[in-house]
């Protein structure tokens, strides 16, 4: 096994001068995007692959380095798209089951998370807007945490833009993948700091995208802000429990997040 280097405590084991968040899932090597063979959970370093069993090794091989795909992120994409067919074919019924209205969230709280999946259908710009950032933004951001880590972040960043809609909009009815996004946004901030990198071009979009909200008629600014505040708490979890050996306190400290969310809830509701 061969050990990291001491250069830098986030450099790829192989390549010392690439920067990395991502941890071999055996043996806790810090692996570059093309140092990572996909794994059934997460990311093996390929000295871990190749010592595998045969079967093991001529997946790896199939599978070459740097082929990693960031499946999560169609997958997300594909139900967004799934889902606005049903609400354009099942008449608007699907919206109305999925939109996160405040009110409601006493009786049927799981729409403060599926709220993401639904679309205006009055301007299909609304999900072509929100795919394209998902793709774009999702891309990066999975291959640096893993799958599993990525649909973690994007579900609680969803959930935390519908918790600040019912803080400061507990009127409004919201539909949008928009405050996920917004995690995203934040999560690749907060990532990108952690490695010493330069954040100047993704603030200017971060800029513009929070401004559009506030100057554009229906835009759920409440949601972004939400999203965004989780997104980068949820990334800044993940950069400081990164160690192989913390696994089981970030997923402690996740959950910790997923339970405060819900205990704001609950306080907006009783007061």
């Amino acid at each position: 096994m061969t050990s990291r280097p001491s250069a830098s405590s986030e450099a790829c084991y192989r390549h010392p001068e690439r920067e990395s968040y991502v941890l071999c899932q055996r043996c806790g090597n810090i692996i570059c995007g093309q140092c990572q063979v996909p794994a059934a959970v997460g990311s093996h370093c390929p000295d871990c692959a190749a010592a595998g069993a045969p079967r093991a090794a001529g997946l790896a091989k199939r599978r070459a380095p740097g082929s990693y795909r960031p499946t999560a992120t169609y997958v997300l994409l594909g139900i967004l798209i799934a889902v606005y067919a049903a609400q354009l074919l099942s008449g608007g019924w699907v919206t109305e089951l999925l939109l996160y209205w405040p009110p409601l969230t006493a009786i049927e709280p799981w729409r403060m998370v599926t709220a993401v999946f639904v679309h205006s259908t009055s301007s299909f710009f609304h999900l072509l807007f929100n795919g394209f950032s998902l793709y774009v933004l999702g891309t990066l951001v999975e291959k640096l945490v893993g799958r599993g880590r990525f649909v973690t972040l994007f579900l609680l960043a969803g959930f935390g833009g519908s918790v600040a809609v019912l803080w400061l909009a507990p009127s409004s009815a919201v539909v949008g993948a928009s405050g996920a996004v917004f995690g995203l946004f934040g999560a690749l901030f907060v990532i990108q700091r952690s490695f010493g990198g330069a954040n100047v071009q993704l603030l200017i979009v971060l800029a513009l995208n929070l401004v559009m909200g506030f100057v554009v008629p229906g835009i759920s600014w409440q949601a972004h802000i939400g999203g965004l505040i989780v997104g980068a708490l949820v990334a800044w979890i993940m950069v400081a429990t990164r160690a192989a050996s913390q696994r089981t306190a970030q997923k402690v400290l996740l959950v910790a997040v997923a339970g405060g969310l819900i205990a704001i809830s609950a306080l907006r509701l009783v007061i």
